[in-house]
């Protein structure tokens, strides 16, 4: 049984340093219009810059202001957004997926849930033996982490209201994993992370992380990885609209609530130190 039973709008986006803010902005105002409007989404989204995107227990490091100076050291853009509880990367070598599910009439378990997004991306390498289980020496290690022959290639967070939920994943498509993991590393341990039991931070092992073109897809692209996404949406029996994110994005309902999440993430971000 589908998921959905009316079409899916796709948008997809690409946001750079002046309007990082809002890749969150619009996750959260997609999934107040979800509810209230029982549609659908699939959001597909990347960063321009290299963004280490801190989660919401990074605040609580020790030595927080010289853990963000160790991103800038490293060239890093950074934000803090309002999900998920540690640190992950964004940059034009990941994929964000954002799938956005109503939920008026089939309430999905978390487990459930997870399991949807799951399933698709595992119709979209099907030689590949995609396991769900926590990578623990991952960075933001989860009980829903996607790994092939143990190495971690994404992660999945969810956030829901009364009526929808959002499955969130960022899928390593392609570039250096080895460098993003050294940059998270450097963070860590730049804001004294262990010094402390308060708070749990992981100790990333680079070798536990990898990317699909690493694992035997030398050529494969953000869109290929979208065109087959969507494929994998279309062999569940859902109708895909691939016009209709722009009467959308220019509706007053969406701009509205675009600009009231943004105040929020603004608000949010306020707290971070000025390095």
């Amino acid at each position: 049984m589908p998921f959905t039973n009316e079409p899916i709008t796709v948008i997809d986006q690409t946001y750079d340093g002046s309007n990082k803010l809002d890749a969150f902005a619009d996750t959260n105002a997609l999934l107040e219009l979800c509810g209230t409007y029982q549609r659908p989404f699939i959001h597909f989204w990347t960063t321009a810059l290299p963004t280490l995107i801190l989660g919401i227990n990074d605040r609580h490091l020790p030595r927080l202001n010289q853990a963000l100076q160790s991103l800038v050291a490293n060239k890093y853009d950074y934000f803090l957004r309002n999900s998920g509880g540690l640190a992950v990367i964004s940059d034009l070598g990941i994929l964000n997926i954002s799938l956005f599910i109503p939920q008026e009439t089939v309430i999905y378990t978390v487990d459930d849930a997870y399991e949807i997004i799951k399933g698709l991306i595992s119709m979209c390498f099907p030689q590949l033996d995609i396991a769900s289980y926590e990578i623990e020496h991952s960075y933001c290690p989860g009980k829903y982490d996607l790994s092939v022959n143990g190495q971690k290639i994404a992660g999945i967070a969810q956030r829901r209201t009364h009526d929808a939920i959002v499955l969130m994943l960022y899928l390593s498509v392609s570039g250096d994993q080895d460098h993003r993991s050294d940059v998270v590393t450097d963070f860590y341990n730049a804001g004294d992370a262990y010094s402390q039991t308060d708070w749990k931070f992981p100790v990333v092992d680079k070798t536990t992380m990898t990317t699909i073109q690493q694992l035997g897809m030398p050529t494969v692209t953000l869109k290929d990885v979208e065109n087959k996404f969507l494929a994998s949406v279309s062999k569940e029996g859902i109708s895909l609209d691939l016009t209709g994110y722009q009467e959308l994005l220019a509706s007053d309902e969406y701009l509205l609530q675009q600009k009231k999440q943004l105040r929020k993430m603004q608000l949010r971000n306020e707290q971070l130190p000025r390095i």
